[in-house]
Parts: C-alpha cells; structure tokens; sequence
C-alpha cells in the first residue's frame, strides 16, 4: 500500500492533525522540520496554515511548493496515537 494522508487539520501555530489511509492518525509538531529555503515561508503560522492536500502526492502542500513526504509524517505520529 502506498502511504497517503486522507485528511489534515490545522491544530496549532505548525502542528497539523493527520489521518492516513492505513489508519492511523494523530497530531504531529512540524516546527523543527522547517530548516532550508524551500520552509523559511512555513515559519510564519499565517503561510503554515494556507495548506492544501495534495491529491497526487498524498499528503499536505503549501503554495510555495513545499510538502513533506506522507512516510515522514506517518513517523512522527506519538505512537500512544498512531493505531485507530
């Protein structure tokens, strides 16, 4: 099975909490992720929040082009939250 987040929902300055097409779910912190040029623009909560779901990638994008991989979102589940 490829990994694709179903559904994303803002729930913090860079927190974002996801649901994944294996089932798992949970609220994941993305504040120390944004390192680079491409995630300068994320820092700002206002431009965090403006992301979208990308239907072919699966998984959130920002209009700037930057996105994060569904497999390293997926670890940074808690795993207290990580199984439905």
């Amino acid at each position: 099975m490829i990994l694709r987040v179903q559904h994303a929902k803002l729930d913090g300055p860079h927190h974002l909490w996801l649901e994944f097409n294996d089932g798992a779910r949970g609220l994941v912190e993305l504040s120390s992720l944004l390192e680079g040029p491409i995630f300068e623009m994320l820092k700002d909560p206002a431009f965090f929040a403006k992301f979208e779901l990308d239907p072919v990638c699966g998984t959130v994008a920002w209009p700037n082009g930057a996105d994060f991989a569904p497999e390293a979102l997926h670890a940074l589940l808690p795993l207290i939250t990580a199984v439905a």
